[in-house]
């Protein structure tokens, strides 16, 4: 089904719908762009199932509360111990935007976080199964008239997690200034606007850290820099401090940081592939001007450091400087979107892997293993080699760490509770550190915590 006809069929149900919903055109549409199945607008009724209309029963609310007269779903952030991420027990099951909030220079992103399901008795055709998910009944967040609901409503748009046929009730909703895919990278960059959710708030939102993006060793590993998507640089150890782009406005968020050989520099690279550069870093080229397929994800320096590859989430490769391209998934379907690359030590050859940790290896880049054929809690947000080159790491958003090859098996933030946005490897290959994406550092084996955010 293509996107035009999925439109088309979520205009034609929206038009002789009297029900009111956030996304009305498209919670079909969308669905069904989402797999490409027609089995998501078979029955549009229960797809936008109306909500309940009071909260769970004995508690009544007052007219005119949030819960009571407000058809929305709570922020994940009132639900989620203040983080502003999906909660255990859930997947993103969608996103759109809104143009123009007070509270972003740009575009406000949401995400919709379905329950969960591991077995479906009745309802999977639709593309969703209450009878089964996880997390909490219908009802008040936490249990107050002056939070939205929770736990209330089927409903599902698509453009994350395409890959899961089936999903629970709406759990929260993730709101952010940055784009969703850069948040959970099983969503697509296909974008779906409704803007009367533009200035919707929560007072957990006001305190809210900048999300981490990366972390980059120095060559030494007796430091790191940690880099947020606003561009701003956190250097530890024996990092320096070359410069960032915290205080500039951005056209895109930041995505990722590569390092100079000899760590007195570093680059940083946007979503758009504009590229900035510190210390003895030297601008060779970029793609802020080019109109991309799909967005930056990451980036990854020469041996030399007369060189960088850029990365698009379709596998996309640009190189610059003395970078060889050397292969790209960009003409390839792609299960799950490229989340990041890694070179490979000798510099001739390097790696990328999706979000599902299927791994794509060019020039002297071996395979060793992936994720692909496993089933993931959440999807997987970096990768990192060993010292020889002969394995990797991968990292799933939830900290699981997965090894392959001589890479050794040192520990997990797995049961942090934390999302995390990324990993490097100690220069020994017997340690490594996970970033968290409030900025808290997880050191294992030889990797030394030398400070963080948070």
């Amino acid at each position: 089904m293509s996107e035009w006809l999925a439109e088309r069929v979520g205009g034609w149900l929206s038009a002789r719908s009297t029900r009111r919903d956030v996304l009305v055109r498209t919670t079909v549409a969308g669905a069904a762009l989402a797999t490409y199945r027609m089995r998501y607008v078979l029955k549009p009724g229960t797809a936008m199932e109306l909500i309940a209309s009071n909260p769970a029963p004995g508690r009544e609310c007052p007219p005119g509360s949030l819960c009571k007269s407000d058809g929305y779903v709570e922020f994940c952030c009132t639900v989620n111990s203040g983080i502003n991420a999906c909660p255990p027990g859930t997947i993103a099951g969608g996103w759109w935007k809104a143009d123009g909030s007070k509270y972003c220079d740009g575009p406000r992103y949401y995400i919709d976080c379905s329950g969960v399901c591991n077995q479906c008795r009745t309802g999977c055709e639709t593309g969703f199964c209450p009878d089964c998910d996880s997390g909490p009944g219908c009802d008040c967040a936490n249990g107050s008239c002056f939070n939205r609901r929770t736990g209330c409503r089927t409903f599902r748009y698509g453009r994350c997690n395409q890959h899961v046929a089936c999903v629970g009730r709406l759990m929260c909703r993730v709101v952010s200034c940055t784009p969703a895919w850069m948040l959970d990278p099983t969503c697509t960059t296909s974008a779906t606007t409704d803007n009367r959710t533009a200035d919707h708030h929560s007072d957990c939102l006001d305190s809210l850290v900048v999300p981490t993006v990366g972390i980059a060793r120095t060559p030494t590993g007796q430091g790191y820099w940690l880099v947020q998507d606003s561009g701003n640089v956190a250097p530890y150890g024996d990092a320096r401090f070359f410069g960032s782009m915290g205080d500039h406005s951005l056209n895109e968020p930041i995505v990722g940081m590569a390092p100079t050989p000899s760590g007195q520099g570093y680059w940083l690279a946007a979503a758009d592939g504009g590229i900035f550069n510190f210390g003895d870093a030297k601008l060779l080229g970029s793609t802020g001007s080019i109109k991309l397929n799909r967005a930056i994800v990451g980036i990854a320096a020469t041996l030399s450091g007369n060189g960088y590859w850029l990365v698009a989430s379709d596998g996309g490769i640009f190189a610059y400087g003395d970078a060889p391209f050397l292969g790209s998934t960009g003409g390839i379907e792609l299960n799950q979107s490229i989340v990041g690359m890694a070179r490979t030590p000798s510099g001739n050859g390097y790696w990328l892997v999706a979000s599902d940790g299927g791994i794509f290896a060019y020039g002297d880049a071996r395979f060793y293993g992936s994720t692909g054929s496993i089933v993931l809690n959440k999807p997987i947000v970096g990768l990192a080699p060993t010292p020889l080159g002969n394995g990797y790491w991968l990292v799933a958003a939830d900290g699981g760490l997965f090894n392959f090859g001589d890479a050794p098996f040192l520990g997990s933030a797995g049961a942090r509770n934390e999302p995390v946005a990324g990993m490097a490897a100690s220069p020994t290959g017997h340690g490594y550190w996970l970033a968290g994406s409030v900025g808290k550092i997880f050191p294992f084996g030889d990797a030394v915590s030398f400070g963080a955010r948070a």
